[in-house]
């Protein structure tokens, strides 16, 4: 029996129309931080989460983690549906449209202390380990894989801005809280309605409100990745603009650009 939606059509329905809402109402707002900086910023999360997704994702798929309803999806390419691929464009947008109608960059130096660092660093790597070790029992197997996948880049992110970071904590919370929410009521539809289908064999029976708890977390980490991720680019490159030698340099840049 064919589910009652496609995959083409959430994306229509449920991910498309809140970023042109985002993108119309930036466009009328004056604060609305849009600008050649988080263009460039928003490009490099779209392709950080394309090549990082992509592997992890396909894997899960060819271990039966979650499968997908019949007609559902128009092609498949390596195990997984196109409208995936295009899902890991699309999600990207839809956070940093958000991100940018309330965003505070951190008003801090680069220069953190390295027990910050290392505390950031070790808290990611934990959580690395710990999915690590989830991976051996079926049932948290795929609690497990999101766990190992996550924990590089939460490392590698609070290792270099885990201070700078929490100055701004409110303001992530709140870019983080709305798009995960929003997604999470958007997957509990697709769910419902058969679009795709999560395995009960590779999960541990918990629900929110119907929304296996593993799925709820890979939406809350992805888009704390992106939120943390476009803080910490604008954060550096105001930082960096704040050094003499660095502007000598674009400034030459730029003026044998122009001469040329």
């Amino acid at each position: 029996m064919s589910a009652a939606l496609s995959y083409l059509a959430v994306h229509a329905l449920f991910v498309l129309p809140p970023i042109l809402i985002l993108a119309w109402l930036g466009l009328r707002r004056d604060d609305f931080w849009w600008n050649h900086r988080t263009a460039s910023g928003l490009a490099i999360m779209i392709v950080l989460a394309v090549a990082y997704t992509t592997p992890w994702d396909n894997l899960l798929i060819a271990e039966g983690v979650w499968w997908y309803g019949d007609g559902t999806v128009v092609a498949t390419l390596w195990y997984a549906p196109i409208e995936e691929y295009l899902f890991f464009v699309l999600q990207p947008i839809l956070t940093a449209l958000w991100l940018f109608h309330v965003i505070r960059v951190p008003d801090r130096a680069l220069a953190i202390p390295w027990k910050h660092r290392l505390v950031g660093a070790l808290a990611g790597v934990a959580l690395g380990g710990i999915g690590w070790l989830l991976l051996g029992t079926t049932s948290t197997f795929y609690l497990g894989a999101i766990l190992l996948w996550a924990g590089p880049i939460l490392a590698i992110q609070w290792a270099f801005g885990i201070t700078a970071l929490w100055a701004v904590r409110r303001t992530t919370l709140i870019a983080v809280a709305v798009p995960t929410l929003y997604l999470w009521i958007v997957d509990r539809i697709a769910i419902g309605l058969g679009v795709w289908v999560i395995s009960d064999t590779h999960t541990i029976g918990l629900t929110l409100l119907g929304l296996p708890i593993e799925e709820a977390l890979f939406f809350l980490v992805t888009n704390v990745f992106l939120v943390q991720g476009l803080i910490l680019y604008l954060w550096t490159l105001d930082r960096l603009d704040e050094y003499p030698a660095l502007q000598d340099v674009r400034s030459r840049l730029v003026n044998r650009s122009d001469a040329g």
